[in-house]
């Protein structure tokens, strides 16, 4: 399989999120587990939480048919404890809805503008909030391209394209469902 075939395999779609990236070195890339593997860890903490509310969907539903209240009363509970995560999160890495810039996603990689020029090659830790899921991903990735932006914007004159690296398999899911999940919408509002 070729990169080009590799880099589309998954769905793509262009979206607003809040990233932000670190050059790294190569070595750090290839140390094992220097994305933490702590589930509890605040950029672990929304996909753990989305992979128990996945599981906790279907008890949910049969509790709903058998005692429709106690379900509501735990929906409430739940929309607590996303708000309390969402808190959490937002705290532990500073993202502000201002920071949002517009990409184009998928499960293997990113494309966004970008302040500085940087080296085909080059690895970079991507921290990402998936604005409209709040969810926080964060992995490696290694550049692709970067060409001068065809925008006007003087904040971000660069344009990369990074595949990523060593991602959790979890933080894949998530984002496959949440690329899947924002082109349906996306496929719907055209209609």
């Amino acid at each position: 399989m070729t990169k080009t075939e590799e880099r589309r395999r998954f769905f793509r779609i262009d979206d607003e999120v809040n990233l932000f990236y670190t050059k790294i070195d190569e070595k750090q890339v290839t140390e094992p587990h220097h994305v933490p593997d702590n589930i509890l860890n605040s950029c672990s903490l929304s996909t753990a939480l989305e992979i128990v509310s996945q599981d906790s969907a279907t008890l949910l539903l049969r509790l709903e048919k058998i005692l429709p209240d106690v379900a509501d009363y735990l929906r409430l509970v739940e929309t607590k404890i996303d708000l309390l995560a969402q808190a959490i999160m937002m705290q532990g890495h500073q993202f502000k809805k201002n920071d949002a810039r517009n990409v184009n996603i998928s499960a293997s990689g990113i494309a966004f503008n970008c302040e500085e020029m940087l080296k085909e090659g080059d690895y970079l830790e991507i921290k990402m909030l998936l604005v409209s899921s709040m969810a926080v991903i964060v992995t490696y990735a290694k550049v692709i391209f970067c060409k001068k932006g065809q925008t006007n914007d003087s904040q971000f004159s660069y344009f990369v394209g990074v595949d990523f690296f060593n991602m959790k398999e979890d933080d894949r899911e998530l984002l496959i469902k949440y690329v899947v999940k924002k082109q349906l919408k996306q496929i719907r509002d055209k209609q």
